[in-house]
């Protein structure tokens, strides 16, 4: 069995504070995808830099405070990657590989975006190079009889049922036809979104839920954080869940892990 955890942590420093540490020494998870870390290695406590019995890389962006990404594994990895290839983003802190035996797995965090601004600029070029990139890593995955898992804050809501205000959100980034579109080229390029899989009719389970107001205590969320495997992988899953804290209070992160089971 392999149980992989996804989670943005809203900046790993203040999610150590309020609760990460104590989630990480019981969780059963053999592999965590963090996003949004926000944090150079030396920032952080050993134990959370170099947790007993994970083999941890911290991948942190080149502007100190922003994204970052992070991947704990159990088992050593073959191989480590940051990046995807980019001139623009290999450097910002929002793509690591991992090479375990017979998986890749990947940690992502896609730029959020803003209508207007310059931030949905650099998100449609993010999508664009990385959508080319998910195709060639599909393509060397099954030339070496491999599986890939791309987990993590994808900032897009793919349906309607992935967003408990749908009506509201539809010109707003993360839900706009142009951004759901691209994530549909992705699953239609042979990539599963794991999750929906096992949970077809929705809605949610969501992932995130603002800050503001009583999104949280009204499960106002939307479902941005996704394991997107290739299909070998995606047909192994027996369990998915969102670990939705007890409370607003209880929450470490505006994020909740996403951890999915597979049977190897």
């Amino acid at each position: 069995m392999l149980t992989l955890s996804t989670v943005n942590v809203n900046g790993l420093r203040a999610a150590a504070k309020k609760g990460f540490v104590e989630w990480l020494a019981g969780t059963g998870a053999d592999v965590i995808c963090m996003q949004e870390t926000r944090a150079e290695p030396d920032q952080l406590t050993a134990e959370v830099r170099e947790p007993v019995g994970w083999h941890a890389t911290l991948a942190p962006s080149s502007a100190k405070g922003r994204a970052g990404v992070a991947i704990y594994s159990r088992t050593e990895p073959e191989d480590v990657r940051i990046g995807f290839g980019s001139a623009e983003f290999d450097d910002s802190g929002r793509y690591l590989e991992f090479d375990l035996p017979g998986v890749t797995v990947a940690s992502l965090y896609l730029p959020s975006g803003e209508v207007g601004t310059a931030r949905q600029d650099e998100k449609e070029r993010f999508m664009k190079e990385f959508g080319e990139y998910l195709t060639g890593l599909r393509e060397r995955a099954t030339s070496a009889g491999r599986e890939v898992v791309v987990c993590g804050d994808w900032n897009i809501a793919h349906q309607e049922v992935d967003l408990k205000n749908w009506k509201a959100n539809q010109k707003s980034a993360g839900f706009l036809p142009e951004e759901r579109a691209w994530l549909t080229e992705v699953f239609e390029a042979g990539y599963t979104d794991v999750v929906r899989s096992l949970h077809p009719e929705g809605p949610g389970p969501y992932s995130w839920w603002s800050y503001r107001g009583k999104a949280f205590d009204n499960d106002s969320g939307w479902r941005i954080d996704y394991q997107v495997a290739t299909p070998g992988l995606a047909e192994r899953a027996t369990a998915a869940v969102v670990e939705r804290a007890p409370s607003y209070d209880q929450r470490w992160s505006d994020h909740a892990p996403v951890t999915v089971t597979y049977d190897l």
